[in-house]
This record gives C-alpha cells, structure tokens and sequence, in this order.
C-alpha cells in the first residue's frame, strides 16, 4: 500500500519540554522506528510533518535579533521560516529514519510550496497555534510586546497565526517521480511553504501564514493517490467528551457522523476535517491515533477509521 503518515509538530517537540535540538532530536528518533515499521509492512512510506513549535521558537529568535542586535534588520516572514523548518525537521527524520532502514532504501526531503487564497477568511481569523506555550500572563505581556494574537491552547497560551486552506501543492510532480522509484517522500512539512500568486496573478509571493499539515496531508494523499492516510498523534484514537468521566473512544465513523459532532478547531478538529475529506473524497480509509501505535493501526487494528464504508458511529 502506499501510506501517507502526518505527524504533529508536537510529536517532535513536546508540551512545556525545552525546545532544544537535542529534545528534537530525541523525539525523532522515537518517531522514526515507528515510522520504520510501516515500511517494514513493505507499504511505501510518504511522511508529512507540523512545525508549530519549530516555526514559532525561530520567529522569537529571529525577532530577537532584529530588536537587540540589529534594528535595522527586518525578521524573516513566516514563509521563508517554513522553508527554514522543513529543511532542519528533514534532515532530522532522514538521519534517524535511515538509522532505522536498511541502507539501500532511499529517502528525500522535498521542500514543499503550497498554494493558499489570498481571499482565504482565516487571514481575518488567526487560529493556527505555533511556538512556545506561556502562561496567561506570559502570553498577554507577549501579545503587547510583539504585536500578536494568543489564545488558549489547553491549559497554556500560544501564539496564534492564520491558517488558510491548501489549494495546491507545487512540487507533485517530482514528489512523483520520487515515490514511484521507492523513494521514502518527506513532503508538505508544516503544511507546505504558505504561497500565493500577486495581484498580476503571475508572480508567486510567500504568504505571512502557517497551513495546518493535516489539510495539506490530505491534499497531498489524494493527489498521490494514496491507499491509506495516517494522522499521527498524541492520543489512541478521537474521543467525544475528551477529559471527562463520560469520554467515548470512537473505533469507526462514517465523515458525516464525524461532522455533526463539532471539535474544537484549534485542537482535533482540523485533524478529523482532513480524516473526513479524504474518506469522503477518495472512498478509502482514513485513521487517526498514537504514533506509538502506527503499525497497529496501518495494519486496522487501532486508532479512529473514518470511512464511507459504514454507517454511523461504532465504539471502542
């Protein structure tokens, strides 16, 4: 089968853990013998990645320099960041992953362009969180000093940044070529680099924006034509009533059933929208769940499968 694995920034770099790239590098290390095993099933391995904290914590330390160091210099936009991040998170999982793999699979980082629309309503609305978690306090002298929009993420506060839709990916053709020689794909790493064309509508121009990696996964899936989409996170499987004593694991979910039950969009939501699309679109199987579980759940046995072939909702 052919596989596409998106993988959360948060996977890579943990909740409140010191954004090092030692941190970061341990957990891609945990990540990539999880990601050996589906390649290991002999299915073709194409990973997506998220890059919120990575993107974030370069934005702060780019900031930083331009307001100690050198005023006169202007920070980086968050394209040219995306760009920065799907290069450093790359070369990471290539290394550990080819730790992993025996060495004459070949695998290849692709950094990836991904069209947005200009008149997209998420830049009215920023919801994407990236960057460091503060507390309430932390984040509200944050937003005053810097400029920025902070909401809660749990029991923190983040950054948050728009997140228009993917419209297209401009690098499928040698993500092609690439996947049909073997190749294990690193592709649409935190979404994409966010880009859109100018008013001439044809020149293209990066965009101040971070793309949700799970939309972008799934418009890469399809495009690719995957036979099966993996959202790789930090809990089993979707749960309705998370964190309360009445929570339900769902096992399978028609996208329509998943639609009526509303998540939050800075959390599961955009997970499930991607899960939804791709079931609906493609008539295959989408899953979301633990990384830990990733070769149970290529194989059906665990995590959330959304799906048009059933009706309704069946639970864990």
């Amino acid at each position: 089968m052919r596989v596409v694995v998106a993988l959360g920034g948060n996977a890579l770099q943990r909740r409140g853990e010191a954004m090092t790239a030692e941190n970061q590098r341990n957990n891609v290390k945990i990540a990539a013998k999880q990601l050996a095993a589906v390649t290991r099933l002999g299915h073709n391995l194409v990973m997506c990645h998220g890059n919120g904290p990575q993107v974030g914590l370069l934005g702060l330390q780019n900031d930083a320099y331009a307001r100690h160091v050198d005023k006169s210099v202007t920070p980086y936009p968050l394209d040219v960041l995306g760009a920065q991040t799907e290069g450093m998170i790359g070369y990471m999982v290539e290394q550990e992953l080819g730790n992993e793999l025996p060495f004459e699979v070949p695998i290849a980082t692709i950094l990836t362009q991904t069209e947005v629309d200009p008149k997209d309503p998420a830049f009215a609305n920023p919801t994407k969180f990236v960057g460091p978690v503060y507390s309430k306090e932390e984040a509200e002298g944050m937003a005053k000093q810097m400029g920025w929009t902070v909401k809660a993420d749990g029991e923190y506060y983040r950054r948050v940044v728009p997140s228009p839709k993917p419209k297209r990916i401009f690098e499928m053709r040698p993500i092609k070529w690439l996947i049909e020689k073997g190749v294990v794909v690193i592709a649409a790493g935190g979404g994409g680099i966010p880009t859109m064309y100018d008013e001439s509508g044809k020149t293209l121009v990066g965009v101040e924006a971070v793309i949700d990696k799970d939309l972008a996964s799934c418009l890469l899936a399809r495009e690719i034509d995957a036979d099966y989409f993996v959202i790789a996170t930090d809990v089993p499987t979707v749960f309705v009533g998370w964190g309360t004593p009445d929570a339900k694991a769902i096992k399978r979910a028609h996208p329509d059933e998943m639609d009526k039950l509303g998540f939050a969009a800075g959390s599961m939501g955009p997970k499930v929208e991607a899960a939804c699309e791709f079931a609906r679109m493609t008539g295959k199987r989408a899953v979301i769940g633990a990384l830990e579980d990733i070769e149970k759940i290529v194989k059906g046995e665990a995590g959330t499968v959304v799906t048009t072939e059933v009706n309704g909702i069946e639970w864990y």
